[in-house]
């Protein structure tokens, strides 16, 4: 059997997974990496922390597995997040700037009261806001002394950089779908935007090449990474290769991933949709010539709302004590949490809103709270399964979820209870690194259609709503309730 080495380098850490012809996953491994908070609302990673992770992650499942029968490695990975990195020693010149980061709120507004936002949303499809890369590039080069007059810097998001590290330094590129996530990058042209560069002050010279999605963007160094000398066959940003892993490979079939945040994603077709109010166009992916576009919702926290409770609160000691801690109370004793921590993403788009409870009595409990985390996780998609609906015209009937917190039935439960529509669970939940490795085995003939790709997609547990609509719209009044204090707690 031919087998795809899938990396996945999330926000907390990164997942090396082995993945066969048959769709099924057959080694792991996982590092963490550290967090770093310098000031309120900005939130950095060490870039070499990343990849040293990374070598050690991928380094469990050689070790587990070998490497005799791997043809080929799919790269996905945290979107948006900046690093800036000298070509000769490869070192970054700063931390990273991660995608959850609002240090460049200030720029953003600068801009917006200047009127560029209708033009960038008209290049990228997305909002002016802190979260893309175009801001967070210009604040590393603005805030490192000497950095605007060198000429060997590059630029990339994390896929680049692993790009670059797993070739040792031979290859800086990116795909179609990290490259529309910086704002940088016109969507329509496929191409980068000499106007939004001019516009951030970035110089062309620190982007990367944009290449398919599936494809062959480089050949592992073996010095560089467990002597393996190996094809870079696939690249796609987290949420898009999600979609990929989901088999959401015809227009309006959508997917949630539920992780650190959540990012409700459906398949657009082949032309740029237009702009909708408070969700984003972006790439899905580009393969075999042919480059699919999708409708985003993007939510900044919603199982990082978990880390908080434990390790902010103390409430919880693990992830496995949420799920049976909540289900002990049949509802939230109309407790609200709204965590937004570093502002609301979709479809608010309000870097200025902050972490809310509401509700609190001399009754409440920790298993309120804990309960009250895990629905907000289904209530902020709720919020962008309406916006998508109005934007597009046309009611959601199924969502395919993903992500770590999917586990927990209670959670799928309370989202097909809110959506009123049943939500899927397939049997492979690690569906954005099945996505890399999906768009990796493409390219090197592991599979040969998205049809037996399709055909490889299994279902676990189909959740049917069970909720009146009585119950549904009073929830649903209360949350917005919530969601509007969480908005008034902190303005500009």
């Amino acid at each position: 059997m031919k087998y795809v080495l899938a990396l996945d380098a999330g926000t907390t850490g990164v997942t090396a997974l082995l993945v066969g012809a048959d769709a099924r996953i057959h080694a792991t491994g996982y590092r963490e990496f550290p967090q770093y908070f310098p000031q309120p609302g900005w939130v950095s990673h060490d870039a070499d922390e990343i990849w040293s992770a990374t070598l050690d992650a991928a380094g469990d499942v050689i070790a587990h597995f070998g490497t005799e029968d791997i043809v080929a490695i799919g790269i996905t990975n945290q979107r948006e997040t900046t690093v800036v990195w000298d070509r000769t020693t490869s070192k970054p010149i700063d931390k990273a700037i991660v995608w959850q980061c609002r240090r460049t709120a200030g720029r953003c507004d600068e801009l917006k009261a200047q009127g560029h936002e209708p033009r960038i949303r008209d290049l990228t499809g997305l909002v002016l806001d802190a979260y893309f890369s175009g801001t967070k590039v210009e604040w590393l080069l603005d805030h490192n002394e000497g950095a605007r007059t060198r000429d060997d810097l590059a630029f990339g998001t994390i896929d680049s950089w692993l790009i670059w590290k797993l070739t040792n330094g031979a290859v800086h590129a990116t795909d179609p779908s990290n490259a529309s996530r910086t704002m940088l990058y016109d969507i329509n042209r496929l191409a980068w935007s000499e106007e939004l560069c001019s516009l951030l002050h970035v110089p062309a010279s620190l982007l990367p090449e944009v290449r398919p999605s599936s494809g062959r963007f480089g050949t592992t160094d073996p010095g560089a990474f467990h002597g393996l000398r190996v094809p870079i066959s696939g690249v796609a940003g987290d949420q898009q290769a999600a979609l990929f892993g989901q088999g959401c490979y015809h227009a309006g079939r959508s997917k949630n991933t539920y992780g650190t945040g959540s990012f409700l994603l459906m398949n657009a077709g082949t032309e740029a949709p237009a702009v909708r109010e408070g969700l984003l166009s972006t790439i899905a992916w580009t393969v075999d010539g042919r480059t699919d576009y999708a409708l985003e919702g993007a939510i900044f926290v919603t199982g990082a709302s978990l880390n908080w409770l434990r390790d902010g609160l103390g409430l919880i000691t693990n992830f496995r004590e949420a799920e049976p801690l909540a289900a002990s109370v049949a509802d939230t004793d109309d407790v609200f949490l709204v965590p937004a921590f570093t502002g609301l993403g979709s479809p608010y788009w309000d870097p200025y809103a902050r972490g809310t409870i509401v509700g609190l009595t001399r009754g409440t409990t920790k298993a309120h709270l804990v309960r009250a985390a895990i629905e907000a996780m289904a209530h902020q998609s709720q919020d962008v399964i309406e916006a998508m609906s109005e934007a597009t015209g046309s009611a959601a009937t199924e969502l395919r979820v993903d992500g770590g917190a999917v586990r927990m039935d209670l959670l799928c439960q309370l989202q097909a209870d809110l959506s009123g529509i049943p939500v899927v669970r397939p049997v492979v939940q690690e569906t954005t690194a099945l996505g890399a490795a999906f768009l990796a085995g493409l390219a090197e003939g592991v599979w040969d259609s998205f049809d037996s790709l399709e055909a490889s997609w299994g279902v676990d547990k189909r959740f049917e709503p069970n909720m009146d609509d009585a119950t549904r719209l009073h929830a649903r009044d209360r949350w917005a309730g919530a969601v509007e204090r969480a908005r008034s707690w902190a303005l500009p």
